[in-house]
């Protein structure tokens, strides 16, 4: 895929996911229904916070790799042990979350590794447009969790990103009042922007702005019937 069109369409609020382009707007969790708002950071205004600089001071110790994505045993062997330490759902291997059974990928991929000494203990995977770089998967080894890993490499990514002259970094979406995707913010929410749907424009991110399009979302649902049956 071209680079200036995967910029194309992340700007219109699609993601990846294995081999194709996606997008959705609902997200059905727990019985009830929410509403998806896709992020990115307009890289010229990330400011980094006390906390973020912090993380980067801390994890200096690491080595840091980057590289055109190659699938490794080392790295599914790394995404076994982190997949067997976390409380959500998550794909079964990495192959499983890139590849999908794919010999060749559309995408230009690359990846972060992390390293003490000669131990891998986190990864990061991405893809590169011509001005964009969007985030695809972190995981890390569960030993060093108290390191924030996950949080450290999305700072890097977006270190690099810059570094390249990239204006933009796309890190996925928050759902409306559910918070286990707010990490996504952790960057620098000020130079964070939401899209939205119904301009097809990125808007300055806020809570209340996220709050008003779900509403919009939601307004029409569920649809009204005539079915006094199914209205019971």
């Amino acid at each position: 895929m071209p680079g200036d069109m995967l910029d194309f369409y992340l700007s219109q609020g699609y993601y990846r996911m294995h081999q194709d382009l996606f997008t959705c707007r609902f997200l059905p969790l727990d019985g009830s229904l929410y509403t998806v708002h896709w992020l990115r950071l307009a890289l010229a205004d990330v400011v980094l916070g006390a906390e973020q600089r912090r993380l980067l001071r801390v994890n200096a110790r690491f080595t840091l790799r980057s590289a055109p994505f190659r699938l490794t045993e080392e790295y599914e062997e790394l995404y076994a042990r982190y997949r067997a330490s976390i409380d959500f759902d998550a794909p079964e291997t990495v192959e499983a979350f890139t590849m999908a059974g794919h010999a060749h990928s559309v995408f230009p991929t690359e990846v972060l590794e992390v390293r003490d000494g000669e131990r891998l203990i986190a990864v990061g995977i991405f893809d590169r447009g011509t001005r964009s770089l969007m985030g695809i998967m972190n995981f890390y080894d569960p030993a060093y969790r108290k390191y924030s890993l996950g949080k450290y490499l999305m700072l890097r990514k977006i270190e690099l990103a810059r570094e390249q002259g990239l204006a933009y970094y796309y890190p996925g979406y928050v759902v409306h009042q559910y918070p286990k995707f707010d990490y996504k913010l952790y960057p620098c929410p000020a130079a964070t922007e939401v899209f939205d749907v119904a301009s097809s424009s990125w808007l300055p991110f806020s809570w209340d702005t996220v709050a008003a399009q779900s509403a919009d979302l939601l307004r029409d649902w569920p649809l009204p019937t005539d079915d006094p049956d199914e209205a019971d």
